[in-house]
């Protein structure tokens, strides 16, 4: 793939400066975000926030102790445009985010991308190329090329990245890691991944008709890379949600990715990292109810079948880049489950009966006295992990000869499992890991010019991102996917290509 950038730039590093700006102030890095400006030495970063509704709220307001220098949002008439620019007065407000890049660039440190899933990668590789801090929020790109090509274009030019999967701060999360890592189930040859999404509609053929587009609206801004279509505003009685703006675009498949894009990077990833899972070989996709050429089903059963592998994980704390040993990992299997079977009455339009099969959540079922709505289960030689939650914060362990599944703090055998994984300092607290933390831990980065302190960094978050992605390349090919991952293809499937790359609107291609 052509490098995003052939020629390095030499900028002034301000964050240098602001981690010790009594000695740096002349200094100068490669990668680094904005020129050193006389005012604003407060060792505070100046933040840009693209999206600034939805999860956008609560990813501005977890910078709120740096500067919000400016807000970004394509529906100046929403409630949360009346929110947020009350409450950072100080920020400058667009409505294009290429407007705001222009016109603030050397304002600017660090930008958050809280849009639609199209828009991430446009927005993100805009900032990227003016070497700006980045955060995105889950999943990272809408397709596996933009994936890489965001990945390759923050390790070239050593950005400080994160993707926006909170759980990733939380120590339980990062216990997990480290001890099935280091053999607490043994050999994990089955992993089930399951989530009451979609709560959003989805199995929908495109609304007739169309409607008068808002003055508040930038329509052409809001659709981006996606072909052109018409404006259709609120088309339910309960007058809610628009058809695509501002939450209901997740169902569709021009703007987002289904039930595996809102959770799959929440809830696969311990598994994901504890059993380096790396690319699959096949991708097999199995919708429920109606499959069509512009929504997700309510409903999917997606097999993952994953080879022989060689992990490295970290000998000891605290650096994640210290000594390292091998992992050889047996093949395995992950089964993703989203919605259930059809039902308009009930929320998301299904039944939400889409599980594991009974016989391998009977000891859960002993547990909490039923199947969780979503979960993790891997399932060990040696044993079984069970996370109850969305985001892998906690779990309980049941290995050989165990009565009953046990929480992770209580049982014996951890005991033996020493800490490797470095850990987010606010990362144990009450709720613990949670959005603060996990941005705190890319503000500190920043700061430190530390990219390999984020542990949602791009290297790991866009090679996570494209396994779930495959498995929406699957449900809209129709077809099991013979994955060829070094080449970025689908060897039985060359209509999956349209999926893998899009072809982008004139105008919106990447930067």
């Amino acid at each position: 793939m052509k490098n995003p950038e052939s020629q390095p730039q030499l900028c002034v590093d301000r964050r240098s400066f602001i981690k010790t700006s009594s000695l740096a102030a002349g200094a100068f890095a490669f990668g680094v975000p904005a020129l050193l400006r006389g005012q604003n030495l407060n060792s505070k970063l100046n933040i840009a926030c693209v999206g600034i509704g939805g999860k956008g709220r609560s990813d501005t307001d977890a910078c709120a102790g740096e500067n919000i220098v400016a807000l970004c949002d394509v529906d100046a008439g929403s409630e949360a445009y009346e929110t947020q620019t009350q409450k950072y007065p100080g920020a400058k407000f667009y409505r294009d985010y290429r407007q705001m890049l222009d016109q603030m660039d050397h304002q600017i440190d660090a930008v958050t991308v809280s849009t639609p899933d199209h828009m991430h990668a446009i927005v993100a590789s805009a900032a990227m190329k003016r070497n700006k801090a980045i955060f995105v929020q889950k999943p990272l790109t809408q397709t596996i090329y933009e994936a890489r090509y965001l990945r390759k274009m923050a390790h070239d030019r050593k950005l400080v990245t994160q993707m926006g999967n909170q759980g990733s701060a939380a120590d339980g999360l990062r216990r997990g890691v480290e001890t099935i890592q280091d053999g607490l189930i043994g050999h994990v040859h089955e992993v089930h991944v399951w989530t009451n999404r979609p709560i959003w509609p989805q199995a929908m053929d495109r609304p007739t008709g169309e409607d008068p587009v808002p003055a508040t609206l930038e329509w052409d801004v809001w659709l981006g890379p996606a072909p052109v279509r018409p404006f259709v505003g609120i088309r339910k009685p309960d007058g809610r949600y628009g058809v695509y703006e501002p939450f209901n675009w997740r169902g569709w498949q021009d703007f987002g990715c289904g039930a595996l894009g809102d959770m799959g990077c929440h809830t696969v990833n311990m598994p994901f990292r504890a059993l380096d899972l790396g690319a699959p070989t096949e991708v097999e996709a199995m919708p429920f109810g109606t499959m069509n050429k512009e929504s997700y089903p309510v409903g999917s059963k997606i097999r993952y079948a994953f080879p022989k592998r060689t992990g490295h994980v970290p000998l000891e704390h605290p650096s994640f880049f210290h000594r390292t040993r091998k992992v050889e990992h047996d093949p395995m299997t992950l089964w993703w489950y989203d919605g259930g079977q059809p039902n308009e009455t009930l929320r998301g339009g299904h039944d939400l009966t889409n599980k594991p099969p009974a016989e391998l959540t009977a000891d859960i079922v002993a547990l909490l006295g039923d199947v969780p709505e979503s979960g993790c289960l891997l399932l060990g030689d040696g044993g079984a992990v069970f996370s109850p939650d969305d985001y892998g914060t906690s779990f309980f362990v049941k290995l050989k000869g165990d009565q009953k599944f046990v929480h992770y703090l209580k049982h014996p055998a951890m005991a033996k499992f020493p800490e490797r994984i470095p850990r987010n300092p606010d990362g144990g607290k009450k709720g613990g890991g949670g959005v603060l933390a996990h941005a705190q831990e890319w503000l500190t980065a920043i700061k430190e010019n530390k990219p390999q302190n984020c542990y949602s960094r791009f290297d790991v978050a866009a090679p996570m991102t494209e396994i779930l992605l495959l498995g929406c390349v699957a449900l809209r090919a129709g077809k099991k996917i013979e994955w060829d991952s070094h080449k970025m293809e689908a060897k039985n499937c060359p209509e999956a290509a349209q999926f893998i790359r899009r072809q982008n609107r004139s105008g919106w291609a990447l930067s």
